[in-house]
């Protein structure tokens, strides 16, 4: 019955292999995803319906005050806007420690004198036995540990993101997705997080370090990612092998 488990889980794993068999792997679609439903519902009134109307202008005037006009703000502000994140990460990381720790002891315990006790035993205990020095302990201890830590990543990229949300309190909910597909390779980039429209450069950017909760994700999948990966077999024997 375990044998039978274990093969129906390693089938069920592999045929996310056998979809891009013989040909590349498929490209997510880009319909009734979260970044559509907002784009679908944009324009539509988001904040509170009783602020004030800004009064119409003069049609000669060169200022609307709309975004769409030469010194509107272009920056993305509701929901189904798009903006541009900016991620370059060049992270480094160096964590070196060591420990040593020795312990000795020694403990001797007799009764060489004690109401004639120890004589009047002696002819009863084994040849060579005797109470003069009945205890000694000896003990001892030592251990030495080294560990050290070494990490560096660098990761430029750029992605469109859609805002999916505005909270009370004006933060934007963003998410984004980007798949670059190159023969059998398909690489995806994942960004989501919350940002203040204040971070937003004129440009319509924001950086990385400035998007709150932030979850990046940067992989693939095709032929070299599951060249890469270790067999479900072998992932299965790890998991269960004590040793």
């Amino acid at each position: 019955m375990r044998s039978l488990i274990l093969v129906s889980i390693a089938a069920l794993s592999a045929c996310t292999q056998f979809e891009h068999l013989g040909r590349p792997p498929e490209i997510t679609a880009t319909r009734a995803t979260d970044e559509h439903n907002a784009m679908m519902t944009y324009g539509l009134p988001l904040r509170d319906v009783t602020a004030p109307v800004a009064a119409p202008l003069a049609p000669a005037s060169l200022w609307t005050g709309e975004r769409g006009s030469l010194l509107g703000d272009r920056r993305a502000m509701e929901r189904g806007d798009i903006l541009t994140v900016a991620i370059e990460i060049d992270d480094r990381a160096e964590i070196s420690n060591s420990t040593s720790r020795s312990r000795s002891g020694s403990e001797q315990m007799g009764i060489p004198q004690l109401f004639g006790f120890p004589q009047r035993q002696a002819s009863r205990l084994p040849e060579g036995a005797g109470l003069e020095n009945a205890v000694s302990i000896t003990s001892s201890s030592a251990s030495d540990g080294d560990g050290s830590v070494r990490r560096n990543e660098r990761l430029e990229l750029r992605v469109a993101a859609t805002i999916l949300d505005v909270l009370p309190n004006g933060v934007l909910a963003i998410s984004g997705s980007q798949e670059v597909r190159v023969n059998h390779e398909l690489r995806e980039l994942l960004v989501s997080g919350f940002v203040r429209p204040a971070d937003i450069t004129r440009q319509n950017e924001i950086a990385y370090d400035k998007i709150a909760s932030a979850r990046i994700s940067y992989g693939g999948r095709g032929l070299i990612s599951d060249v890469q990966q270790p067999r479900y077999g072998q992932q299965v024997a790890d998991a269960l092998l004590p040793f």
